[in-house]
């Protein structure tokens, strides 16, 4: 994330391009979710890629961070925009979200700085999410999209 500070600091709050990565997380036919510290608002676990990180690696990474629990992903769901995504201090992105889904190997969720509660939902009872690549990563598991892994996916401590 100093990546991303660094950059900010050059030129400010100007729309740049940044990578991300998420997963969702299946139990019992149900995806957890997050509902945010920073806007208030529901979503996909995930987050920004840092330095020298893969996707895989980024993903498990923010599972770990935002949730507490060791997954292991299970398949690729594919590449998805958010062209227009604007923090709350201003900072503007076009997101690119690689999302997986990953079943639970430990753990129980667990609420970090960045989220106010953590929940698992079924496909009727799915909140209003925030980010366009979060609905279409969503509307890509419902339609039956999966990928098969290239590589494997422990998490390694970075």
């Amino acid at each position: 994330m100093d990546y991303i500070h660094d950059l900010r600091q050059v030129i400010g709050p100007r729309k740049i391009i940044l990578n991300c990565a998420g997963a969702l997380i299946i139990k019992d036919d149900k995806i957890l979710f997050q509902r945010r510290t920073d806007n208030g608002k529901w979503g996909l676990i995930g987050g920004l890629v840092e330095m020298n990180e893969t996707y895989e690696q980024a993903a498990l990474r923010e599972v770990r961070e935002e949730t507490g629990l060791e997954v292991k992903l299970d398949s690729f769901l594919g590449i998805f925009h958010n062209h227009n995504m604007v923090w709350s201090n201003g900072d503007a992105a076009h997101v690119i979200s690689a999302m997986f889904t990953a079943s639970i190997i430990s753990g129980e969720p667990r609420i970090d700085e960045e989220s106010y509660e953590l929940r698992f939902f079924g496909k009727d009872e799915i909140p209003e999410l925030f980010a366009e690549d979060h609905i279409a990563s969503l509307d890509a598991y419902y339609r039956g999209v999966r990928y098969p892994l290239l590589q494997e996916n422990e998490y390694d401590g970075r």
